[in-house]
């Protein structure tokens, strides 16, 4: 049999391919090579889609932040403007330093009453009745006084307590202070009378109050129990 240079060269490469398919050579792991090329650029494509989806997320809040301060914002400056103006310390110790630097309307229970000397003259009396403030406050009085004659078995008499016709004036009281109103009346029967009753007592009703204080007041009043008042003023004598 006759071998020609073209089968001896068929029978090479075939003898070199099947030691080729049979070695440990590094062919395999190289053709292995080209999805582990697909892989990174699958992980490259993943990774590059969650940064822009974050970065849209992010770009998102960023708008929804801003529009809630456009919508927001005016009213929280102007509730952040108005807070300062009503709570703080110093508008709430003003005010308190206000009210208490304004004195109130003397009370009965913080004033003692006395009638002073009585002057005589051509049938007429008169006498101070004064106020004096017993309280630890600086307080105010201001206008007419209440009179009711109590006579020495404690039964009220017929009084009449006519307001002159004087301005009033506020009258303020430190403490131990007084104020006092000149009282008038006429110890004259008049008209039907023929002769006057006798007090014992007389019960006193500050300007404005209710309750009254009580002091002993020894007099003849006349002409149906009238008398004459003005209104308090400063002092203790007429």
């Amino acid at each position: 049999m006759r071998i020609t240079n073209t089968t001896l060269t068929a029978g090479a490469a075939a003898l070199a391919l099947l030691a080729a398919g049979c070695g440990t050579g590094t062919t395999p792991s190289a053709a292995a090579a080209p999805p582990a090329r697909a892989t990174t650029t699958t992980t490259t494509t993943t990774t590059t889609q969650h940064t822009t989806t974050a970065a849209a997320a992010d770009a998102g809040r960023a708008t929804a932040a801003s529009a809630m301060s456009a919508r927001y914002g005016s009213a929280a400056q102007s509730a952040g403007t108005r807070t300062p103006a009503t709570r703080t310390p110093a508008t709430r110790t003003t005010a308190a330093r206000s009210t208490g630097a304004a004195p109130a309307r003397c009370r009965t229970t913080g004033l003692r009453a006395r009638v002073g000397r009585q002057d005589a003259g051509a049938g007429n009396r008169y006498a101070p009745l004064v106020l004096t403030n017993t309280s630890g406050k600086t307080c105010w009085v201001y206008g007419f006084v209440g009179l009711v004659l109590i006579d020495g078995r404690g039964d009220a008499l017929r009084t009449r307590t006519r307001r002159e016709s004087v301005t009033p004036h506020r009258v303020t009281l430190r403490p131990g202070a007084s104020a006092h109103a000149r009282l008038h009346w006429t110890v004259v029967p008049t008209g039907h009378e023929t002769r006057c009753p006798s007090s014992a007592r007389l019960m006193i009703i500050p300007p404005d109050e209710v309750a009254h204080l009580e002091v002993p007041f020894k007099a003849t009043v006349c002409d149906d129990g009238r008398i004459d008042a003005r209104p308090m003023a400063p002092g203790t004598s007429l």
